[in-house]
């Protein structure tokens, strides 16, 4: 086989909210395919329900059975909710266990043997010093999923329609999907837990490519990833958690600690008339607090998703999964780094089309970008589904407009969004030099 590729095709699967990228690298003596995500959170509605078991088993299909390599960018659930099997073997996840798998790639932040209380790998090559906060981002689950209960419950009875749906959306994504995180453990011959300047550990597995990671960045690195204060990192989602499961107070003797003991209580029915307005605003109060701690929540997760930049053939591809701004930041502080990114041949736009996952200054400074006549233009791929995150009115939606506006004027925008229906995937070939 050649030592180098002399193209890559990339199939943008259409999967709704969530992120799915086979990439196929063409070599003379046969293709090798790298597989980035596979997850949703909601499909488009003219789906079937066995949407991404139909995905995988044409993954399956496309790469022979064999794939060189998985990368699970982040445990986000519309990245990896696709990997998740069932008793019966009929997952998604179960048709991706039985194909031939190199190398997983994830973030350090996953490492299945990491210490408690470690910041992160060292910068050497000691495996064993890998490590993740694994106390923390399950307390972060627990808090997501209690939220998430509670939406049946009549504690957000009167909480506005609107509110409960975000609180829904962000909150199943954040619950940790623990078939998907277990079906990642397993398969592959090896597994690569990333941080930025590590090695992907796809070098052997993909010849001629080179795979830079530039994020995340360790906590020993920089503490820009970090939501929580520095010196107890476990305790604000520890102290969020408990605050959701105090719905009620006892004496050490097991009797209810009452705030107006001497008040008459209205345990069930309808409250009095004349308190029913403090009620639902009571109400409206708390499903806004719980919309801010699940938002929350959902940057920090993001701000663990891997930063790959691939370079082949003269060629530049950079797939940032859904790192956001705190996660951008260290590597766009390397001036080096900031010269690399320049000249980009492929931009996977970050966050399904999110404003701070597309930094400003890094968009600056895509020398690629221009008009359609350009030659050598800016390739970009979007996989999203509008009207799932966010709102325009406070211009936080998803995609975000004024970003869309300028992949569509100054790159070859390629996005699910806009695939017709009942169409599983868009492809995209680059040559190679």
């Amino acid at each position: 086989m050649a030592q180098d590729p002399t193209g890559v095709t990339i199939f943008s699967y259409q999967v709704g909210f969530g992120d799915c990228f086979l990439l196929r690298f063409h070599y003379d003596g046969g293709d090798r395919h790298l597989l980035i995500d596979f997850g949703t959170t909601g499909i488009p509605e003219h789906e079937e329900n066995d949407l991404m078991v139909r995905v995988a088993a044409d993954i399956e299909t496309k790469c022979g059975g064999m794939l060189a390599g998985v990368v699970a960018t982040h445990r986000h659930a519309d990245h990896i909710s696709g990997f998740a099997t069932k008793a019966d073997k009929s997952g998604s996840g179960d048709i991706i266990a039985r194909i031939d798998i190199g190398t997983v790639v994830q973030p350090w932040t996953e490492a299945p043997d990491a210490e408690k209380d470690s910041l992160g790998p060292e910068i050497s090559s000691d495996v064993r010093s890998l490590a993740k906060r694994q106390a923390s981002l399950q307390a972060m689950h627990d808090t997501a999923a209690r939220v998430v209960e509670m939406l049946d419950t009549k504690a957000l009875k009167h909480a506005p329609k609107e509110i409960k749906e975000r609180l829904g959306f962000i909150g199943r994504d954040n619950v940790k999907n623990l078939s998907a995180v277990e079906n990642l453990m397993r398969i592959g011959g090896s597994h690569v837990y990333a941080y930025h300047g590590s090695d992907a550990g796809l070098e052997t597995a993909l010849p001629g490519v080179t795979t830079r990671v530039l994020g995340p960045p360790t906590l020993r690195q920089t503490e820009t990833i970090r939501k929580q204060r520095s010196r107890d990192p476990d305790e604000y989602w520890h102290f969020a958690l408990k605050g959701l499961n105090a719905d009620k107070k006892f004496s050490e003797a097991g009797e209810e600690i009452r705030l107006f003991p001497d008040h008459p209580a209205h345990p069930g029915g309808k409250l009095p008339m004349e308190v029913r307005w403090i009620a639902k605003r009571l109400t409206e109060g708390r499903s806004q607090q719980f919309l801010g701690l699940v938002s929350a929540l959902d940057k920090q997760m993001n701000n663990t998703s891997l930063i790959l930049l691939f370079e082949v053939g003269g060629k530049k591809l950079l797939f940032p999964g859904d790192a956001q701004i705190e996660n951008w930041r260290f590597a766009l502080s390397k001036p080096e780094i900031v010269a690399l990114l320049a000249d980009v041949d492929v931009y996977k736009v970050g966050h399904h089309g999110s404003l701070n996952a597309t930094p400003r200054s890094m968009w600056a400074k895509f020398a690629k970008k221009g008009g359609k006549d350009s030659g050598d233009r800016l390739t970009t791929l979007l996989s999203t589904m509008p009207g799932k995150h966010g709102h325009a009115e406070d211009h936080t939606e998803v995609p975000r407009q004024s970003l869309l506006n300028d992949l569509k004027a100054l790159s070859d925008l390629h996005s699910t969004h806009e695939m017709e229906p009942g169409k599983l995937y868009q492809e995209v070939t680059i040559a190679f030099a």
